[in-house]
């Protein structure tokens, strides 16, 4: 008879007090402009439609999609700025505009981030002007046979 008092007191006892859990903070939303050197990102939303244009020294580049997020802008190293995306069905985009007016583009799985800095295939380094390649590190994981990489790139990538 004693072992049947002792159990409901045991559960009890191990339950405790129910703790409280405090909601974590929201995120706060990715800015909608974004100034970046001599380059600037601006989005807008209508309806379902999100409209962006980065603007710099060679012109204006707008783009429209209906979106499952985004546009994200991000400043990197004060002089490129980075847009990622996704669309509807799911496929994920980044592109980083540089101050030179050349930009680049890959989908987001080829883009990794470490340590807080953007993780770029090895092959995207000699497409970037020299001032800007110390922005990014480089990762080895995107060979192909159309744009191998060469034993000399695989000592400058982080992994």
């Amino acid at each position: 008879m004693k072992l049947s008092l002792l159990l409901p007191v045991t559960a009890a006892l191990f339950a405790g007090p129910a703790h409280a859990q405090t909601a974590s903070k929201p995120a706060s939303p990715p800015p909608a402009n974004l100034a970046c050197g001599v380059l600037k990102a601006e989005a807008s939303k209508t309806g379902s439609t999100s409209n962006w244009t980065v603007s710099g020294p060679s012109g204006k580049n707008t783009e429209t999609g209906v979106l499952k997020s985004g546009p994200r802008f991000e400043c990197v190293d004060g002089a490129v700025l980075t847009v990622e995306f996704t669309s509807t069905a799911g496929h994920s985009f980044f592109d980083a505009y540089f101050p030179d007016g050349t930009n680049i583009g890959y989908g987001r799985q080829q883009i990794d981030r470490r340590g807080g800095r953007v993780v770029l295939p090895i092959q995207a380094k000699g497409r970037i002007a020299a001032p800007y390649r110390a922005a990014f590190d480089y990762h080895c994981k995107l060979s192909m046979p159309a744009d191998p990489i060469s034993p000399a790139m695989r000592a400058e990538c982080a992994f």
